[in-house]
């Protein structure tokens, strides 16, 4: 569903991205793990054009979209997460949400029910401002906004900082329940160990902006994260 072949990016001269080549299956759960700084958010910027690389090439559903601005390639069927979540803190939760069918011609009202229903919190809170909402509640309203965009692909970055442990469980639990009954492929940046634990089915290792390992998650060994993952 989503494929990065050899994809290198450098800053200022300064190479960040080193031959990355990372591959996402459909309906799979894939988890990007790795130290503060190693390029992980630089990777999840790239797919999603708002880095542009020095070289390599991004394909979805088999499709090149190296030459496309980040707003097409979310009408393409990428929905994006960013860490810190950027929600419009001025809007209620209701416009936070409209925003994303109002912006995608192929969202259909009606799954607005569907996606309210994967987050019940959020029907409490349609006349709230994002703003006055806790870090969880802030999460799950961002990740609902990307669900609208009718994504083939859901790319999520760090959506356990900053949560409670039991917002951080409902987290797992609805993405779970996304990958059983959507064909939404869903690629995470997370350094929750546990947590990844939890839902991935696929995990890469990064360090000094390469691929280092990876691997189905129970192959994730003892090894791996005390070389890579321990801090």
């Amino acid at each position: 569903m989503l494929q990065l072949n050899d994809i290198t990016v450098s800053y200022d001269g300064s190479r960040i991205l080193r031959g990355v080549n990372l591959t996402i299956e459909k309906n799979s759960l894939v988890c990007l793990m790795g130290r503060n700084g190693v390029g992980k958010t630089t990777t999840l910027k790239t797919i999603m054009g708002v880095v542009r690389p020095d070289g390599g090439e991004v394909t979805l559903d088999g499709e090149p979209i190296a030459g496309f601005k980040p707003e097409v390639r979310a009408r393409k069927g990428l929905g994006y997460v960013p860490q810190g979540r950027d929600i419009f803190p001025n809007l209620t939760v209701r416009e936070n949400l409209e925003i994303s069918l109002v912006a995608n011609t192929r969202a259909e009202r009606s799954n607005l029910v569907k996606v309210l229903d994967l987050f019940p919190v959020l029907k409490e809170m349609l006349h709230r401002k994002g703003g006055v909402l806790s870090g969880g509640q802030q999460q799950q309203l961002a990740i609902a906004r990307a669900m609208l965009t009718n994504p083939k692909v859901l790319i999520l970055d760090e959506p356990t900082e900053g949560i409670q442990p039991n917002i951080i469980d409902l987290i797992g639990e609805t993405l779970l329940r996304i990958k059983k009954e959507t064909a939404i492929s869903i690629l995470l940046v997370e350094q929750y160990l546990d947590f990844c634990l939890q839902v991935a089915d696929v995990f890469y290792v990064m360090d000094r902006g390469a691929i280092v390992a990876n691997g189905p998650i129970d192959k994730l060994g003892d090894d791996i994260v005390r070389t890579y993952l321990t801090v």
